[in-house]
C-alpha cells in the first residue's frame, strides 16, 4: 500500500470510526453497555455503520477511557461524563487563548513565551 491509499488516511484519521462496539470495549477494558451508558450520558456519539451497528473513533476511545478511568476510580457515570466534557471544553479554551495571545503579540506560533499568566 502507498501513502496515497484512501485507506491509510482514514486509518490515519483520529475521528475515523474504525472501531466496533465488540473491539472498543475490548481496547478499553470494559463492557458494550458502559459504551452505551457513555453514549445515552452524550460523551460520545458514535457513528453508525450501514447496518446500524455503532462505529468509534480513536478520539472517541480516548475520551471514553478518560471516563473508564473515573468511574474505576467512583465517580458516578454521569459525574464521569460530565468532568470529561470539561476537560475537553477546558482545554480547547485554552488552545484558543493561547491562539490569540500569539496573534496579539505578533509572535510565531512555536514560541509561547514563560506561560506565565498577566492577570
Amino acid at each position: 500500500m502507498t501513502s496515497d491509499n484512501p485507506l491509510n488516511d482514514r486509518l490515519d484519521d483520529d475521528d475515523y470510526p474504525a472501531y466496533t462496539m465488540g473491539r472498543a470495549a475490548e481496547m478499553l477494558g470494559t463492557t458494550p453497555a458502559f459504551l452505551r451508558a457513555i453514549g445515552e450520558a452524550r460523551l460520545i456519539t458514535p457513528l453508525r455503520s450501514e447496518g446500524g451497528h455503532r462505529r468509534y473513533s480513536r478520539y472517541q476511545l480516548r475520551i471514553a477511557a478518560r471516563a473508564r478511568e473515573l468511574v474505576d476510580k467512583g465517580t458516578p457515570i454521569e459525574a464521569a461524563c460530565r468532568i470529561v466534557i470539561l476537560e475537553d471544553q477546558l482545554e480547547e479554551a485554552q488552545r484558543i487563548n493561547a491562539e490569540y495571545r500569539r496573534a496579539a503579540s505578533g509572535s510565531p506560533a512555536g514560541s509561547a513565551g514563560s506561560g506565565a499568566s498577566s492577570r
